[in-house]
């Protein structure tokens, strides 16, 4: 042993103080992790906590969103349909005062011609009458003459043709 001893030099005093370094470093350590690693620790263990509560809490906020996002898109296709509804019943209310609007023209319209039909009458029937009138004015002219001509055939049949050239004259300007 001695031998063994001379190469690495153990002696009682280096065992001793090996051994009072190996229970230095243990109890070192059992301080150390008693002051430093359980905090350490405990730190950690928190630190993992509160991300696992951040976890779920943005995982609730996720599911939260997607239910908002689905009442939205639910409350947007009951808008649209609502909007839908309101555009049809204009269409239908425009429709209907397209056609009402289209009936009182033609009313109207009817009115007009109606009254031009019956002006175009009246101015007929006044120009009937100024005929009449004219072809009475003319045939009394005409009994005039004769009685004053004391006529014979050849003066009737000029004073006839000249009336009727008369009437034609007349009947054009109308």
């Amino acid at each position: 042993m001695e031998e063994f001893s001379r190469i690495i030099g153990f002696d009682w005093q280096l065992v001793h103080d090996m051994v009072l370094t190996g229970i230095n470093v243990f109890i070192l350590f059992f301080i150390l992790s008693y002051f430093l690693f359980n905090p350490v620790q405990e730190f950690l263990e928190k630190r993992r906590q509160k991300i696992a509560g951040q976890l779920a809490e943005a995982a609730d906020n996720q599911r939260a969103g997607r239910e908002l996002k689905e009442e939205y898109e639910k409350r947007l296709r009951e808008i649209q349909k609502e909007a839908d509804a309101i555009l049809t019943e204009a269409g239908k209310k425009a429709r209907i005062r397209e056609a009402r609007i289209l009936e009182e023209a033609r009313r109207e319209a009817a009115g007009i011609l109606k009254r031009a039909d019956r002006e175009m009458e009246l101015e007929k029937q006044k120009a009937m009458d100024e005929m009449k009138q004219e072809m009475i004015s003319i045939a009394s002219l005409m009994a005039g003459r004769a009685v004053a001509a004391a006529m014979n055939t050849e003066a009737q049949n000029r004073l006839i043709e000249e009336t009727l050239k008369e009437i034609d004259e007349s009947t054009w300007e109308l």
